[in-house]
């Protein structure tokens, strides 16, 4: 059972508080209710580019890293289609430098073209390193705009093209930060040996004075039913074929999405899963194969990526692929449901031993409504039947339901 306080400031700042006494670390967590889903399709890559500006100093402050490693802190953080979360771990005993620097790049960055300009290279040449300039590095470039036509998730947080960045300004910059960049959009966890009443002074100290923002509405559009298979091919310069069969699926808070999630450990979750004991080892038509969901807070995909082996027609993996999803709509042994049980339950137990899971979790709980739900999780899991893993699967796994990308290998 994690246990945790909760409290918001007048400005709007939601903090959680999770007591500790077993470590001298302290793990500071700020979720910002932020992600590529909110960018302007004509300037996308925004909510990544912030990621990186984040860390190119503040009004008071120029350089965020050094204040923290005096601290003996460390830092990063991550972006999503929903949200960018921020995170720091330090001693308990210099907690209060994390607030310093978190509550001063929320109040404002240094606004400069320099530092703009800087940032904006860092991104392009990830963009190019990362997404264009790798083998397989373009899938999601291709895979997302094939499944979604109307919702945002059509293009990847790094952003739809690159010259988005580029043409970015100094204004449309500042307007996105201060439309999304609020105490009022955030939520705050401190998750080590502290007590409420300490966290709640410091945030007040810190945070109090910041003004709440007007946050743009979220006004996102709804993916229309998808009705027939789409299939595209691309060749590219790469090793070897491979395939990617992305299926619509539920939102997160929807009652199916822990059976969705495990239905993808049966299929996939180690060398005794289906698909890799059926298609791998013994039809031996994928080098490897892999199913995963995409975790989106709105509808996401269900998403079976697999590398064929030589000289194995497309059509003739992409039957396999579906024969597999049709066995499961008809039947699931209880040893199954009790591996992934298992295996989830002590993945996620295992992970809130640490600090800054906790404080992770607890934030995105909140975000999407209470953080309480870290504790209902396993049960959650636990509840899931047999019957639940078929009907879905007969929900999610339709021709009409699925956008196939074929990807390739220029020489083969």
């Amino acid at each position: 059972m994690i246990e945790f306080d909760r409290f918001t400031l007048n400005n709007g700042l939601k903090v959680l508080v999770h007591h500790d006494s077993s470590t001298p670390i302290a793990s500071v967590n700020l979720l910002y209710n932020v992600g590529s889903r909110d960018e302007d399709p004509n300037r996308t890559g925004f909510a990544h580019l912030f990621e990186h500006l984040m860390f190119g100093g503040s009004v008071n402050i120029p350089t965020y890293d050094e204040p923290l490693e005096r601290a003996s802190g460390e830092n990063n953080a991550f972006t999503t289609s929903d949200i960018t979360n921020y995170y720091i771990t330090l001693p308990k005993d210099n907690l209060e430098t994390a607030f310093w620097l978190e509550s001063d790049r929320m109040l404002s960055l240094d606004f400069s073209q320099r530092s703009l300009d800087v940032q904006k290279s860092v991104v392009v040449e990830e963009f190019n390193q990362r997404y264009l300039n790798q083998p397989y590095g373009d899938v999601w470039l291709l895979l997302r705009p094939l499944a979604y036509k109307a919702h945002p998730y059509q293009w990847p947080t790094i952003g739809k093209d690159p010259q988005h960045i580029i043409d970015s300004n100094l204004d449309e910059v500042k307007d996105f930060f201060f439309s999304h960049y609020a105490p009022n959009n955030a939520i705050l966890c401190i998750s080590g040996n502290v007590t409420t009443d300490e966290i709640r002074v410091l945030a007040e100290k810190w945070f109090g004075a910041i003004p709440s923002r007007n946050v743009k509405k979220r006004n996102l559009p709804i993916e229309p039913r998808q009705t027939e298979q789409r299939v595209l091919e691309v060749t590219r310069k790469v090793p070897f074929n491979s395939i990617y069969i992305a299926f619509h699926m539920c939102n997160r808070m929807h009652p199916y999405y822990s059976t969705t999630d495990m239905i993808s450990d049966i299929l996939s979750n180690g060398k005794s899963s289906r698909l890799f004991q059926s298609l791998v080892k013994d039809k031996e038509l994928f080098s490897n194969i892999d199913a995963y969901i995409t975790g989106d807070i709105d509808e996401g995909l269900f998403v079976v990526a697999g590398r064929l082996n030589n000289n194995v027609p497309f059509d003739t993996a992409q039957e396999a692929i579906f024969q597999e999803l049709s066995d499961l709509k008809k039947s699931v042994a209880s040893t199954e449901m009790d591996k992934v049980k298992n295996r989830f339950e002590s993945t996620f137990t295992f992970g809130l031993t640490n600090t800054l899971e906790k404080a992770m979790n607890l934030c995105y709980f909140e975000l999407l409504g209470d953080a309480n739900m870290i504790n209902q999780m396993v049960m959650q899991y636990r509840s899931v039947t047999a019957d639940d893993i078929m009907g879905v699967s007969s929900q999610i796994f339709l021709p009409e339901n699925s956008s196939i990308l074929h990807y390739k290998a220029e020489n083969l």
